[in-house]
């Protein structure tokens, strides 16, 4: 016991005399390499090489990329950024385009789609119509399509990754001025009119996606919104008094100052860099999609038993 308290005593000892010549010579905190190294160390080629080969990502994507596919990037809020669960619903998003082939489309797309309903003869049902409207992120995103069914105007809006959709066709490639196509509500229905039966156009391979500019005349007022006060490329003149324009042009409604809001644009926006890694992400793995889908065709075709012609049969 005389031992044991004697070891304990020395212990604190030693203790309180490495505080004591800390508190009289404090050491300072300091690199153990010199300044010298560090700064040439910064300044040589060979240690941007790690980093640069890095940031390469290992299958560039198209520039246009983030226009076909808008919905794998995510929301720019950053109150509801989730890195990870970004991550695996993109995952989950290239899973689901590996059942149903998604095609590429626009706002002012001739489409079909194929749902199932257990309602309905068939237990699926198609509809037609020119997509006015595409929007959300992610698992979210969401399109809407417009027909005129006897003389009444039906808008159908599909989740894009929803599993009741089996097939998704594209009529008619074409973009149109306008990001949304909401005032045909208040156009004539010759132009929001498609037969169920139109036959699909295709365009000749790497053309380029044409631009409908047709301008539409609305009908007479009221209509669902004030179309005067946003900027329509779409859109013949109103034809409204000049009180309706100068009403849209008030600061307060107008708002001029917001194109020059660089720190709303940031907020509104996913940077150039973030882009680039996740549609390189996107274009990888749609690649591997691709050469899997046409591995297993290729294994099935072997394995498809061959029939014989007439002519390997034996005379009789």
């Amino acid at each position: 016991m005389a031992t044991l308290c004697r070891l304990l005593s020395t212990a604190i000892l030693k203790r309180h005399t490495v505080i004591d010549s800390l508190i009289k010579h404090p050491v300072r905190c300091s690199n153990t390499v010199s300044n010298k190294v560090v700064e040439e160390s910064r300044t040589s080629p060979l240690s941007h090489t790690k980093l640069e080969a890095d940031q390469i990502p290992e299958a560039a994507a198209p520039r246009d990329y983030k226009f076909v596919f808008p919905e794998f990037l995510p929301n720019p809020d950053p109150r509801r950024r989730d890195r990870v669960n970004e991550k695996l619903e993109r995952r989950d998003m290239l899973r689901r385009r590996e059942v149903v082939n998604i095609p590429e489309f626009y706002v002012g797309c001739i489409m079909a789609v194929t749902v199932s309903d257990q309602y309905a003869p068939g237990k699926k049902n198609r509809f037609v119509g020119i997509c006015i409207q595409r929007t959300g992120c992610g698992l979210r995103a969401s399109f809407t399509l417009r027909n005129v069914v006897d003389s009444q105007g039906i808008e159908i809006r599909y989740d894009l990754y929803s599993p009741l959709i089996q097939k998704i066709e594209v009529l008619r490639l074409e973009k149109r001025l306008d990001d949304e196509l909401f005032y045909l509500r208040d156009a004539p229905h010759e132009h929001s009119t498609f037969p169920f039966d139109t036959e699909q156009t295709s365009l000749p391979p790497n053309a380029p996606v044409p631009i409908n500019n047709i301008k539409i005349k609305l009908g007479p007022r009221p209509w669902h919104e004030r179309w005067e006060r946003r900027n329509l490329k779409g859109v013949e003149d109103l034809g409204l008094p000049q009180r309706f324009y100068d009403r849209a042009k008030h600061p307060q409604i107008a708002k001029p100052w917001e194109k020059h809001d660089l720190m709303k644009q940031y907020r509104e926006n996913i940077n150039d860099v973030e882009t680039k890694e996740i549609m390189s992400e996107v274009y990888s793995g749609i690649q591997n999609m691709e050469q899997q889908k046409l591995m297993k065709k290729r294994a099935a075709q072997k394995l498809s038993p061959v029939s014989k012609s007439t002519k390997d049969l034996p005379k009789k």
